[in-house]
C-alpha cells in the first residue's frame, strides 16, 4: 500500500476509502464534536459547585436516559444549544412526534433526513394509534420491529429480518444490506433469490416472504444505521439533561465554546427570553471561574436587551440591541482561557460593554 509523510510526521495513505477496503483494510470514521467539549466544560463547573457544597461529582454516563424533567423540555421544544435538535424542521418533528423514551429520540436522529422523512409521518401515526393493533409484518419480526412501531427505519433491522426470516449469517446480512444501498440489478436478483430460498425452508410463505423482501429493498436505500443514531441521540439527551437540570452551567459552556461565529443572535435571543433563574447571577458573580462567571453575566444582559428589543419597535432601537448583544458576544471571547490570576484583565472590556446602559428599559 502506498503511503505518503506529512512533515509533522503523520502518515496518510494513497488510496482512497473504497480501495482501502478492497484490499481488506478497516476503515474508520472519526467524528470531532464541539458538543463533547461543552458537556465536559459544563460538567467541570457543576462539579466544581457541588464540590464546594460537599455533595458528590455528577457522571454522565450514569445519568439515567429515562428522566421525565429532560424529556419534558424535548417535548416543549426547548431545545435552542441541544445537539442536532434545535433546527425549525427537527423542532417541527419532535412536535408532532413527542418522543418520551429513548428509542424515540434514536428514531428521531434517524427519521430527520431526506429519505427517511417519508417514513416520519406513517411512524408518529403508529407511535399515537393507541389501542392499534401494530403490523410486524410476521409474527417472528416482532422483537425486531416493536422499538419502530412495525416500521423499518435501521439498516440493522433489514439484516436482522435476513437472519430471523432467511438464516442469513451476520456477515451474509450486511452484504445483503450493502447490495441494497448500491442497487445493483444483479446483486439484487441474486439475494432475492437467496432470501426466499431461506424463508421458504423456514415455513414463511413465498408470497409473504417477497413482499417483506420488497419492503426491506426500499428501507434499505435510505434506512439510517442505529448505531450512529443511538450515539447522536444519546449526545443530543446529555445535553438536553444538562440543560434541564444546570442550565446556567451548561449554558456558559455553550457560550464559551467557539463555534465559528462571535455572535448568534438566534440562539441568544431564543434562550436569554427563556432564562428565568436570577439567582443564577449571584452563584456565578464571584465565581473562580471566570469564563463561566463571565458567561452567566452575559446571559442576565442579554434577558435585559430582550426586554429593550420587544418595548420597542423602532427600526434603530432594534438595531442598537443587534449591535449591543455581538458587542456582548465577542468580549466574551476574549474571556476565554483566563486564569484566576488574570480573570480582572482580560474580563475588563466584558464588564465595561455588559453594564453600559441599555436604555429606561433594561
Amino acid at each position: 500500500m502506498p503511503l505518503y509523510s506529512e512533515a509533522t510526521g503523520g502518515m496518510l495513505t494513497q488510496l482512497d476509502k473504497d480501495d482501502l477496503e478492497a484490499i481488506g483494510l478497516i476503515k474508520f470514521d472519526f467524528l470531532g464534536l464541539k458538543t463533547l467539549t461543552i458537556i465536559d466544560k459544563a460538567v467541570a463547573t457543576i462539579n466544581a459547585e457541588r464540590a464546594v457544597r460537599g455533595e458528590p461529582p455528577i457522571d454522565m454516563d450514569a445519568v439515567a436516559v429515562d428522566d421525565a424533567k429532560t424529556f419534558e423540555l424535548i417535548k416543549q421544544c426547548r431545545t435552542t444549544a441541544v445537539f442536532q435538535l434545535e433546527s425549525m424542521g427537527m423542532r417541527d418533528l419532535i412536535k408532532r412526534l413527542q418522543p418520551d423514551r429513548f428509542d424515540d429520540l434514536t428514531a428521531v436522529v434517524a427519521l430527520f433526513r431526506p429519505g427517511p422523512m417519508r417514513m416520519a409521518e406513517e411512524f408518529i401515526n403508529r407511535k399515537h394509534s393507541q389501542g392499534q393493533v401494530v403490523d410486524y409484518l410476521h409474527p417472528r419480526l416482532e422483537g425486531t420491529l416493536k422499538p419502530t412501531y412495525g416500521v423499518i427505519l435501521y439498516q440493522e433491522q433489514v439484516m436482522q429480518i435476513a437472519q430471523v426470516l432467511a438464516g442469513y449469517s451476520l456477515g451474509g446480512a450486511d452484504l445483503l444490506r450493502r447490495a441494497m444501498g448500491k442497487k445493483k440489478p444483479e446483486e439484487m436478483a441474486e439475494q432475492r433469490a437467496v432470501f426466499l430460498a431461506g424463508a421458504t425452508e423456514r415455513g414463511v410463505d413465498a408470497g409473504q416472504a417477497n413482499h417483506i423482501f420488497d419492503l426491506m429493498e426500499t428501507f434499505a436505500g435510505y434506512g439510517f444505521n442505529k448505531s450512529h443514531a443511538a450515539a447522536y441521540a444519546l449526545v443530543a439527551y446529555q445535553t438536553a439533561w444538562l440543560k434541564a437540570h444546570y442550565p446556567e452551567a451548561f449554558m456558559a459552556a455553550v457560550m464559551t465554546t467557539p463555534t465559528g461565529s462571535s455572535c448568534s443572535r438566534t440562539t441568544a435571543r431564543s434562550t436569554a427570553s427563556r432564562w428565568r433563574r436570577r439567582t443564577s447571577i449571584g452563584r456565578y458573580s464571584h465565581s473562580r471561574w471566570p469564563v463561566a462567571a463571565a458567561s452567566a453575566t452575559v446571559w442576565a444582559r442579554s434577558k435585559a436587551l430582550d426586554t429593550v428589543w420587544s418595548r420597542r419597535s423602532s427600526p434603530s432601537a432594534r438595531q442598537m440591541v443587534r449591535s449591543r448583544r455581538c458587542s456582548i458576544f465577542a468580549a466574551v471571547s476574549t474571556c476565554r482561557g483566563s486564569t484566576d490570576a488574570s480573570s480582572k484583565r482580560s474580563c475588563a472590556p466584558v464588564r465595561s460593554i455588559l453594564w453600559a446602559p441599555t436604555g429606561r428599559h433594561s
